[in-house]
């Protein structure tokens, strides 16, 4: 079903454009918007030989670095995230940079979560977290909104929206970035809950399908046609989240598909095993891929993101270990396999990233997906995400990027690399930034990030959910 023209129109900013205007235009303004944010890198790479040689230390270090960054991009006056920034493989200059001065409801989740995370790590005092959560909370009352729901994207120099959409998914990684601050910082968490408590989303629910839509254009006032039908995909967390609210019933889950029906075309792999089951009073049919032995449930794309950024919160290894647990360690196992076997790549961990150039392209194993991405080039926080599933090999992968291409800066580890050709994605996306560092956070912090989502209740009223699926039986 084809989108309405006004969906495509653009958001006009007229206070960006009066602002660089004030300075003699876009270009000549750069210098300033550069000036809004809390710092910069210093140097574009950093020296190997400088990076410790055991592996907690190493991943210490990694987690400084790479919250030094996450915390420095951040606009001075509304603590808000930037999206990213670019420089070269030479040089941090601006005339050799880029910087999006933009943020998204998704990176405004995410860093509450950084922050939290940055304070259990010993990155910072309690007060300062708080300082930086309060700042972030006070810039998200005064944005422009729709129902409750936050745009997708906001000018964080301006602080005009510049998208008409509002989006299902990343609404829901700011109401998860609400319920970890709640769950850790007594001092705001009467201000999240009443935050969580404007997000009804039975806005986005679709009482025929029984799904969830994409999201709503709020220009010509539509919603999107599009629903996240398939389980294993990054949406999977917003449905919990809609779910223990009680906004959407817990049949939703179930109506949400294991695999795409038989008949269905162009499916990557043909589905095996496909039976009716009822768990919970629930009725439906599931089935799985198979790859050289191993079986799994798809995601759409088969990239590293859809599969382990919800576990990121929710401990799936632990709270549904023959479901979504049992299938995390099958892409896992797979996107290592596919990387060494099929390409021959000395690295793994394809996702959605940046590309050498100024392009982003979508990358995945192609048969973990229903409609799978092509496979492309590494990206780091995909290793990072695998960490609490198979540390070793993550932390080996991350080590052997860090040694074998020119990848690691001062604020981390860039983007990504294309390993035919050794080329770097030399910038920093404050999404893939935040996976990377929420990720080495649980596994230097015994955790954190997931035990604080678990207590949360609204996550207590869903654990039954997925803990009674047996994905393989």
């Amino acid at each position: 079903m084809p989108l309405p023209a006004a969906t495509h129109e653009l958001v006009i900013s007229p206070k960006k454009q009066a602002w660089e205007q004030s300075f003699g235009g876009q270009e000549a303004a750069r210098p300033y918007i550069q000036a809004r944010l809390i710092g910069w890198p210093a140097r574009p790479l950093v020296d190997k030989a400088s990076l410790p040689a055991d592996d907690r230390e190493f991943l210490q270090r990694v987690a400084r670095d790479t919250w030094r960054g996450l915390d420095a991009l951040r606009d001075r006056d509304s603590g808000l995230p930037i999206d990213n920034i670019r420089v070269s493989p030479s040089s941090v200059a601006l005339a050799d940079s880029a910087i999006g001065d933009y943020t998204s409801s998704t990176d405004i989740g995410l860093y509450l979560i950084d922050v939290v995370a940055a304070e259990h790590l010993g990155f910072l005092a309690h007060d300062e977290a708080v300082d930086r959560l309060r700042r972030v909370l006070d810039s998200v009352d005064g944005l422009q909104s729709y129902s409750g729901f936050l745009y997708n994207y906001y000018d964080t120099t301006s602080l005009e929206r510049t998208s008409n959409f509002v989006s299902f998914v990343d609404s829901s990684w700011l109401t998860a970035g609400l319920m970890v601050v709640r769950m850790r910082v007594p001092e705001l968490q009467a201000r999240c809950t009443q935050l969580i408590a404007t997000k009804d989303y039975r806005f986005f629910y679709d009482d025929a399908a029984q799904l969830i839509s994409h999201g709503y254009y709020t220009n010509p006032g539509v919603r999107s046609p599009y629903h996240y039908g398939l389980l294993y995909t990054e949406s999977r967390l917003g449905s919990l989240i809609a779910i223990g609210k009680g906004d959407v019933p817990e049949g939703h889950w179930f109506e949400m598909l294991r695999t795409l029906p038989t008949d269905c075309d162009g499916q990557s792999e043909a589905p095996r095993g496909v039976t009716l089951k009822r768990v919970r009073g629930h009725a439906f049919s599931a089935g799985y891929y198979e790859w050289n032995g191993t079986r799994y449930v798809p995601s759409w794309g088969g990239s590293m993101f859809e599969a382990l950024m919800p576990p990121l919160l929710l401990d799936e290894l632990q709270y549904a270990p023959h479901s979504l647990g049992v299938n995390d360690q099958a892409h896992a196992a797979v996107q290592r396999r596919y990387a060494a076997e099929t390409l021959g790549y000395p690295v793994w961990g394809m996702s959605p990233s940046a590309t050498p150039g100024n392009g982003y392209g979508e990358y995945g194993v192609p048969a973990l997906g229903a409609r799978g991405y092509p496979a492309g080039v590494i990206t780091p926080h995909a290793a990072a995400l695998a960490l609490g599933l198979v540390p070793e090999a993550a932390i080996a992968n991350l080590r052997t990027l860090a040694r074998l291409y020119d990848i690691y800066g001062d604020y981390g580890f860039y983007d990504a690399v294309d390993p035919r050709t050794g080329t770097v994605a030399y910038k920093y996306l404050a999404l893939d930034q935040s996976m990377l560092f929420i990720a080495v956070a649980n596994y230097l912090g015994e955790h954190c990030i997931q035990k604080a989502f678990a207590a949360d209740p609204i996550v207590q009223r869903v654990l039954p959910v997925i803990g009674a699926e047996r994905f393989f039986d």
